[in-house]
């Protein structure tokens, strides 16, 4: 019999690495959704934040509620394929592994000063890259505009990225079906 991983929140694991994000999502929905970077994990279940926890991003309520079943979703699915526990997000604070949480941090970046209503194109977008490419785009960003404030440079990239690149919902028509639209 294997002895099965103990993972917190989205698959972290502090036996393996301390360094992850942690997504503080307030009781009171007027709040915005805050997310940190932390390089450490403080004993037992329960994180409280502390002084080297790095604020990377904050978004409204509205945009988070927009996105976060899609992440989670997203997160599970693979977590599931790794035979993890699933996560979710909860009131208070929940961890997310750290390529996890990269990846999160390209389509929140993406969306942090869009209008709504592209959020939709953003999700298509966003799960239309390979897990590295979402790696490679969140080191580029945060090399360069990775603080809180640094809204220029590559996070603008990344919104035209996501958000002003329409994709269609219907899959591509075949040389064949756009003669018979005519």
């Amino acid at each position: 019999m294997s002895v099965r991983e103990i993972t917190y929140g989205f698959g972290v694991n502090p036996q393996q690495n301390a360094n992850h994000f942690f997504v503080v999502l307030p009781a009171d929905k007027e709040q915005p959704v805050q997310v940190y970077e932390r390089f450490q994990w403080t004993d037992g279940r329960e994180q409280k934040l502390e002084k080297a926890d790095r604020l990377r991003m904050e978004i409204s309520r509205y945009k988070w509620s927009k996105v976060s079943a899609d992440l989670t979703s997203e997160f599970n699915a693979r977590l599931r394929k790794d035979r993890l526990r699933a996560g979710r997000f909860v009131v208070g604070g929940t961890p997310v592994e750290k390529l996890f949480g990269k990846e999160m941090m390209v389509l929140l970046w993406g969306i942090e000063d869009c209008d709504p209503s592209v959020i939709p194109t953003a999700i298509r977008n966003w799960k239309g890259l390979m897990p590295e490419e979402r790696w490679w785009l969140y080191t580029m960003t945060n090399a360069s505009t990775g603080q809180l404030k640094d809204k220029r440079g590559w996070r603008i990239a990344l919104r035209y990225a996501l958000c002003e690149n329409p994709i269609r919902e219907n899959p591509q028509l075949s040389l064949l079906e756009m003669f018979e639209e005519e």
